[in-house]
């Protein structure tokens, strides 16, 4: 019976063209690990220098995401460093693009925020992008920040898409929201 699970799981992921997944707890050294990995498996899969610094460059803005915003946390909220919260992100290829998919719980009083963040994204030309990415590198960090507000703003311009996002309730947890994002590379 393990055999026959793990096996029609392998068999979804082969059929979707996932090259990476992982769910679980996210902290600076399970990012590097992952990093370490993800590399390799861009370079299997054949991705071309700035593709794989595009993907590289999504997958660390979705990580950071999650152990800045996650509610689901093994660390007290209030932690600055070693953070591990809880999320999932996956590599995969569609036809000649990659896809990166990110979900993690957020606290349902802050995913309006995130989705007042992304909307605007969503109609940008690529050149407004850019320019509102150099605009945020001079600006004050946003006050509800744990980074610099850039993390949306660089995966929105490293897309060859729009990015795509959705909100879910959380059917295990009625105070929070599952935040799913995706970005094509």
């Amino acid at each position: 019976m393990l055999y026959k699970e793990f096996s029609d799981f392998y068999e979804v992921a082969r059929k979707r063209h996932i090259i990476f997944f992982y769910v679980g707890y996210f902290s600076q050294h399970v990012v590097a690990a992952i990093s370490e990995t993800i590399k390799a498996r861009l370079d299997t899969a054949g991705a071309a220098g700035p593709t794989r610094r595009r993907i590289f460059s999504s997958f660390v803005e979705m990580s950071q995401n999650i152990m800045h915003y996650s509610s689901d946390t093994l660390t007290p909220h209030e932690a600055t460093e070693n953070q591990m919260r809880r999320g999932s992100f996956c590599i995969g290829m569609k036809d000649d693009s990659f896809f990166l998919l990110c979900a993690n719980p957020v606290d349902s009083a802050n995913a309006e925020n995130i989705r007042n963040r992304l909307e605007p994204l969503h109609t940008m030309s690529m050149e407004e992008i850019k320019s509102a990415y150099k605009k945020a590198l001079r600006d004050e960090t946003p006050a509800d920040s744990k980074g610099a507000g850039l993390g949306f703003l660089t995966m929105a311009r490293d897309a060859s898409e729009p990015l795509e996002f959705e909100f879910v309730q959380d059917e295990h947890n009625p105070e929070a929201t599952v935040f799913c994002i995706k970005a094509i590379i």
